[in-house]
């Protein structure tokens, strides 16, 4: 065995554990997340504000057909989920998919989408905190947005700060409320479609095509919706970041890949096939009226208005619960950026209950940017933080499929064994899935609020490979100042 070999890189620690529920895992993590937390964690990852709130704009430009976008959508999303479920099957590092481009990419790749995923979280953190403050103003109209934001913002920092079988717990049954709430919706509103409601007849179908068509402003506009579309499925890769702390990441992530699959499937869809009939598409994507829902609307619109309420409670804690996730798997990011001397070492350091509470409270900088863009502009601060973690979220997708690539090519020129679960097609998947995210990032440029994905994304890009050049500098630097010491004597062989 190599000098190399015998020390194991940070992201590499902690993999040859038994994986016992509370031992360390990779990095020091503790290995506490159970299938049934991973599952509701991937899910609470991606369905969040930017189906509950930002659906109307995909509606407004498409009208009924976002029904079919929501399906390509959702074809991505499962893709990119059981690329993800079969790589960290075999590599349950912590870092997840950021430690998996380095590994099959190289350091430039692994760094530039640990920090990109970390940008993109950050501002995806506070943009759920706006949304949640939208929330509240539903029933307190005159509240300054401020305040919730400043009040949300302490709640997810504490929660992330617990122990992580506190945090699992939590975001298990915070996720289990906004599932049980889409299931009560489709259920609702599909019994409105077809039965009826008091003193109202069948709905059907009539609203798909009685105001200007499926396709009422033509194909380019609803072509443009992808973006929009696309974004509601951010969140997705979330399942790839809670297999250092899983307590078997072989059995369970490919579960939970299976399981997020389904899910997504079933709310997005449904749920957008319901709103789009229950109300002419032009009420369904008022866009004016950001300050509520389309599915909020939808209750009050169709004679419901204590359901409304209850609706507006559901979706505030679905902006919660993402915003939670969400803090989370920054967290997890950048502290494997420190693991492997990309970011400040303080960013190691694990709390008592093996979290990494200064990882957690440096990534709380979305929820300042947030707390600053609800003082300065409340009425646009979500559109324009969603816009904003839009190109660094695609980016970190085109990576992930070209790991995925590099992953397979490499374990089969090995001769390694199959991993538990496959992304099905072959090479063929991958390959059309980053075109699609490619395809993605160039409508940003043509959706209107969205523009800014560039204006911010391609900045923050060419600062994040110019950092690279620097740390590599440093690293580069610091190895001939302190070389490292030798490898410690191998111990008997005790089997």
């Amino acid at each position: 065995m190599t000098d190399t070999q015998a020390r194991p890189t940070g992201t590499e620690a902690g993999q040859m554990d038994s994986g016992r529920h509370g031992e360390a895992g990779s990095g020091g993590l503790r290995r506490a997340l159970r299938t049934r937390q991973i599952r509701m964690i991937s899910v609470g990852g991606a369905l969040g504000t930017a189906l509950f709130l930002g659906s109307a704009q995909a509606i407004s430009m498409a009208g009924p057909s976002v029904v079919v976008l929501f399906a390509i959508g959702a074809a991505f999303a499962a893709a990119l989920a059981f690329a993800l479920a079969e790589m960290v099957s075999v590599h349950p590092d912590a870092g997840g998919f950021g430690a998996l481009a380095d590994r099959y990419l190289g350091p430039l790749a692994g760094y530039l989408q640990r920090w990109a995923y970390w940008v993109s979280m950050v501002v995806v953190i506070g943009a759920e905190i706006v949304a949640a403050a939208i929330y509240v103003r539903y029933w307190l109209p005159g509240l300054p947005a401020w305040l919730p934001v400043l009040v949300f913002a302490a709640l997810v920092i504490v929660v992330n700060c617990a122990s992580v079988g506190v945090f699992g717990e939590l975001e298990y049954w915070l996720a289990m409320v906004k599932v049980a709430a889409v299931l009560a919706f489709i259920v609702v509103g599909a019994v409105f479609v077809v039965v009826g409601g008091p003193g109202r007849d069948p709905v059907g179908l009539h609203n798909w095509t009685a105001h200007g068509g499926f396709v009422p402003n033509g194909p380019v506009p609803a072509l443009m919706a992808l973006a929009v579309v696309t974004l509601a499925y951010a969140g997705t890769e979330t399942v790839a970041m809670t297999a250092a702390e899983s307590t078997d990441p072989a059995r369970e992530m490919p579960r939970a890949a299976r399981g997020t699959v389904l899910r997504l499937l079933l709310f997005y869809v449904l749920a957008m096939a319901v709103v789009v009939s229950l109300v002419p598409w032009q009420q369904a994507g008022d866009v004016q009226h950001i300050g509520q829902s389309p599915f909020v609307r939808l209750f009050t619109q169709v004679g419901l208005p204590a359901a409304a309420g209850v609706m507006n409670a559901v979706i505030l804690t679905a902006a919660l619960s993402t915003a939670n996730t969400n803090l989370y798997v920054a967290t997890r990011m950048l502290h494997s950026l420190a693991l492997d001397g990309y970011a400040p070492r303080r960013l190691r350091g694990l709390g008592r209950r093996r979290t990494p509470v200064a990882a957690v409270l440096a990534s709380a900088v979305g929820l300042l940017v947030a707390l600053v863009a609800s003082v300065v502009s409340p009425n646009l601060a979500f559109p324009l933080l969603l816009g904003a973690a839009l190109f660094t979220g695609l980016v970190v997708w085109m990576i992930i499929f070209g790991t995925h690539l590099a992953f397979r090519r490499r374990r089969a020129a090995t001769g390694a064994p199959p991993a538990p679960v496959r992304l099905p097609g072959g090479p063929v998947i991958p390959v059309v899935a980053l075109a699609y995210a490619v395809f993605v990032v160039v409508l940003t440029a043509f959706v209107p609020g969205y523009s800014i994905a560039w204006q911010v994304g391609i900045p923050a890009m060419l600062l994040i490979l110019v950092s690279y050049l620097v740390v590599r500098r440093r690293r580069a630097v610091r190895t001939v100042r302190e070389p490292e010491p030798a490898a410690e004597p191998a111990l008997p062989d005790r089997t």
